[in-house]
């Protein structure tokens, strides 16, 4: 994981953990920290990446049954489907064990780089640009959804469209990298529908550009 997609996810996270309904100034005035928000984030991720790894575990025992009891098996007609299609559900477990992995083999560059200033700083600045212009956020998203409202969508959805907005708007970010981006994050932490919402606005707000 780069320091780009690292803040985006930590900045996620981070915007989690806040009120939504919070004002810049009801923010200052609270003696809530950003920096007790942003450690707490680091402390979900690292807690997320166990319990994928206890999930690869799950899926690598069912993949060591399946693999045991297609050896018992006799193969016939009858039931070379069923073992064929048992064969693809293991290599399909096996896949997500090797993504899970993958992402696991980067935690302790992940905590390391998370304590840097300049990424802490960045994701800082991402949620209070996000806190401070709330309400213009909202506005200029609904004007791209079609036939939907932007407060009816899941919490964890508006959060990643309210990220890449900020990118776009307030960052500079090219429109074509804040949307991967906000499209890798809905491949994580959306649901099937909240992924496909994500990306058919994000498409919108690529057509139109945000003013």
């Amino acid at each position: 994981m780069d320091n780009r997609s690292l803040s985006r996810e930590l900045s996620l996270i981070s915007l989690g953990l806040v009120n939504e309904e919070i004002t810049k100034q009801a923010f200052e005035l609270t003696n809530l920290s950003l920096d007790t928000v942003l450690e707490s984030a680091i402390d979900f991720m690292v807690n997320f990446c166990r319990e994928e790894l206890n999930q690869c575990e799950s899926l690598l025992n069912a993949t060591s049954n399946n693999f045991f009891e297609m050896e018992l098996c006799e193969i016939d007609s009858s039931s070379s489907k069923k073992t064929r299609e048992e064969l693809q559900e293991s290599i399909s477990n096996i896949e997500r064990v090797m993504n899970i992995l993958s992402d696991a083999i980067d935690i302790p560059k992940f905590i390391a780089i998370a304590n840097q200033e300049n990424l802490r700083n960045d994701i800082k600045n991402r949620v209070l640009k996000v806190i401070q212009n709330s309400s213009q956020i909202s506005k200029e998203i609904d004007e791209v959804m079609d036939g939907w409202r932007f407060k009816r969508l899941p919490r964890i959805d508006r959060d990643i469209l309210r990220l890449a907005y900020v990118d776009i708007k307030f960052l500079d970010i090219p429109i074509s990298v804040a949307c991967n981006e906000a499209v890798n994050l809905a491949n994580k932490y959306s649901d099937t529908q909240g992924r496909k919402m994500i990306n058919g606005i994000l498409r919108r707000m690529q057509k139109v550009k945000i003013k």
